[in-house]
C-alpha cells in the first residue's frame, strides 16, 4: 500500500520534509538563544552600578562607546561653536526639545554637548545662550542615534538650526569640522545660570541591554519556528494517509469511473495487472478448449 513513497514525487517530497524540519528547528533554537542572550544583558545591567555614579574619566579614554561606557560621565574641555534644536522629544510625559551645542575641543573636533530640554515647540521659544570662552563640561556619555532611537525624525525637511538625530553622520553636512561619534548630556543646570531654566536630559540605557520589544520578538520568533516544522510534519502525515487511501480505493474498485489514480495507484495497478496475466497465461489449453465446449 506504502509503495507509492518510492515514486519521483514522493522522493521530492520526502526530501523537502527531512530538509524542512531541521531547519526550523534550527531557526527557533537560534532566535530562543537571541532572547536568552538579551535577558542576561538585562539581568547584569540591573546588577550593575549605575554608570552616572561612577568616576568621570577624559572623553578619549572612553571612546568608542559601548554597552560598558555608555552612561559614564566624561570630561571635556573646549569652546562651544554651532548650536542646533532637536525637536519632538519628550520629557516627564511633555513634548518639547533638546538644545544640542557642538563643544570644539584642543583636538579640533567638535562634540555634540545636549545642554538641556525645553518645553514646547523648536523656535518659538527662546533659547539661553551657551557659555563664551573656554569650558570644561562633565557629561554622560552617550552612542549616536540612529533610525530606531526613540524620538527620533528621519522625514527631513526641518527648518534651519535643527537636527531631527543626534550623530555624527546627521552633522557632518552641517558644519565644516569633525564631529565625534558620540555626545553627552550634562546632568545637571549650567553653571551660571545661563542654562538654568532648561531641565537636564537622564541618559538613556545602551541598546540591546534591557527586554525591549525587540527581546520578545526574539521569543516570537521561536514560537512560530518550531511551529512551522510541527506543522510540515503535519501535512507530510496528512498527504501520505491520503494517498494511502487513494490506493485502498483502487485495490478495491472504488475509484469513480473516468478518474485517474495518482502514480502510486497507477504503480499498483499495474503490478496487479501483470499478476493477472501471468495467472492468464498459466491456465492449460485444454481447460480452455473445455470451457469453450462447455459454453
Amino acid at each position: 500500500m506504502y509503495r507509492f513513497l518510492l515514486t519521483p514525487r514522493w522522493w521530492g517530497i520526502n526530501l523537502f520534509v527531512v530538509l524542512a524540519i531541521p531547519f526550523c528547528v534550527f531557526m527557533g533554537t537560534w532566535q530562543l538563544g537571541r532572547f536568552e542572550d538579551r535577558v542576561q544583558s538585562h539581568e547584569q545591567a540591573e546588577k550593575a552600578p549605575d554608570p552616572s555614579t561612577r568616576a568621570a574619566k577624559p572623553l578619549d579614554e572612553l571612546l568608542p562607546v559601548d554597552k560598558v561606557t555608555s552612561g559614564r560621565p566624561a570630561i571635556a574641555t573646549g569652546t562651544y561653536a554651532d548650536q542646533f534644536l532637536v525637536p519632538g522629544r519628550e520629557l516627564d510625559e511633555r513634548r518639547g526639545f533638546y538644545v544640542l551645542s557642538l563643544l570644539r575641543t584642543e583636538e579640533g573636533k567638535a562634540l555634540p554637548v545636549v545642554r538641556g530640554w525645553l518645553p514646547g515647540t523648536a523656535g518659538s521659544v527662546p533659547v539661553p545662550a551657551a557659555p563664551q570662552g573656554e569650558v570644561t563640561v562633565t557629561g554622560d556619555l552617550q552612542a549616536s542615534e540612529n533610525i530606531h532611537s526613540d524620538g527620533v525624525d528621519t522625514r527631513g525637511g526641518l527648518p534651519a538650526g535643527q537636527l531631527g538625530m543626534i550623530s555624527a553622520a546627521s552633522l557632518v553636512n552641517l558644519v565644516d569640522y569633525d564631529v565625534y561619534d558620540a555626545w553627552v548630556t550634562l546632568p545637571e543646570a549650567e553653571a551660571g545660570g545661563t542654562g538654568g531654566v532648561m531641565k537636564p536630559v537622564p541618559a538613556a540605557a545602551p541598546q540591546g541591554s534591557g527586554l525591549d520589544l525587540k527581546a520578545f520578538q526574539n521569543l516570537g520568533y521561536t514560537g512560530e519556528w518550531f511551529v512551522f516544522a510541527g506543522f510540515v510534519l503535519f501535512m507530510w502525515f496528512r498527504l501520505v494517509r491520503r494517498e494511502a487511501e487513494a490506493v485502498r480505493d483502487v485495490a478495491l474498485g472504488l475509484v469513480p469511473e473516468g478518474e485517474e489514480a495518482p502514480e502510486g495507484e497507477k504503480a499498483d495497478a499495474g503490478v496487479a495487472g501483470a499478476e493477472k496475466a501471468e495467472r492468464a497465461e498459466a491456465v492449460p489449453a485444454s481447460e480452455t478448449t473445455k470451457a469453450a465446449q462447455g459454453s
